[in-house]
């Protein structure tokens, strides 16, 4: 949630050797209050990112520790296997540890900055990734062969480093086909076609592609398959992502269209692919049943439709 700060100047000095935190020296309190999303903003009442220092007071500060994800598993808003998901994190992604507690690690996602909590025991020091899973689900084999024994699964956006070979990709888990993968700095060409990758997938909140999807974690994914940044949650989507259509401008193919906690893409001019609460999967179905089922609870149904300029 947003939280207003008090704007600080401060002088200090950092020391990395000193395991990442800065001692400060002197601070006072200037200039207006600033509103700091703890969505991507990382502090909290003993510790703040190093990177909010000058901007905000807090009693130490930690220069974050770089690490991988070893497996799937979901970034909580406390630590705690029972805390509420924020969101999720794939296989290689990158995640910045700013403090370890009693087997979980504080810190964000490096692809969208996203605060949370994630258990020590799925991280790994960093592994500089080759390759990203480009289909819903790669198979991991035991052996270069489709007959080997299959050990491992991997969802669509994993990152993983090996070795090409004449049909599979050699890692240190196991054998992945080589029409599952494509070098991590690959960009697809359609949003929609990654999205659709997903029909039918369970709908799962803060989900990613592991398991299952959300709707603004769908659309973060197929963005990012083509090149395009986006951030983790609705509402950051409807604001930043894209620029904004006049009402008298006919939706199509690969807009983005944002309802009261919700969004999605559009497959056409009239038929969206979201993940929903609703059906609990992802589904395309025509944008006017969407709008008729909130439009009893909303006077907006519909908040934003955008577009990415080409």
């Amino acid at each position: 949630m947003p939280s207003e700060i008090p704007s600080t100047s401060k002088r200090r000095t950092a020391d990395p050797s000193s395991g990442g935190w800065a001692r400060r020296s002197t601070f006072h309190l200037d200039g207006p209050t600033r509103v700091l999303d703890a969505r991507v903003n990382a502090f909290r009442g003993d510790v703040a990112d190093i990177d909010l220092a000058g901007t905000l007071f807090a009693p130490h500060y930690a220069a974050p520790m770089a690490r991988t994800a070893i497996a799937s598993t979901m970034i909580r808003s406390a630590p705690g296997n029972d805390t509420e998901a924020a969101s999720q994190i794939l296989p290689g992604e990158e995640f910045a540890v700013l403090d370890l507690t009693a087997g979980w690690a504080w810190g964000y996602s490096r692809h969208d900055h996203y605060v949370g909590y994630v258990s020590t025991d799925k991280l790994e020091l960093p592994v500089t990734a080759s390759h990203r899973i480009a289909v819903r689900e790669a198979l991991v084999f035991a052996a270069p062969s489709i007959k080997a024994p299959a050990i491992a699964t991997l969802p669509f956006g994993a990152r993983v480093a090996g070795t090409t070979g004449e049909s599979f990709l050699e890692t240190a888990a196991g054998y992945i086909h080589n029409r599952h993968v494509m070098p991590v700095q690959s960009v697809e060409s359609d949003a929609v076609s990654v999205a659709e990758r997903f029909v039918g997938m369970a709908y799962l909140w803060g989900g990613r592609g592991a398991d299952g999807i959300d709707c603004s974690g769908l659309v973060q994914v197929a963005l990012a398959a083509v090149g395009v940044a986006a951030p983790r949650d609705t509402d950051m989507q409807r604001l930043s992502v894209g620029d904004p259509l006049p009402d008298r401008e006919r939706l199509r193919r690969g807009d983005i269209v944002s309802f009261p906690g919700h969004v999605g893409l559009m497959v056409d001019d009239t038929r969206l692919i979201h993940a929903n609460a609703h059906w609990m999967s992802v589904v395309i179905e025509p944008l006017a049943d969407v709008v008729a089922r909130l439009a009893p609870h909303h006077d907006r149904p519909i908040l934003s439709r955008r577009r990415i300029s080409t």
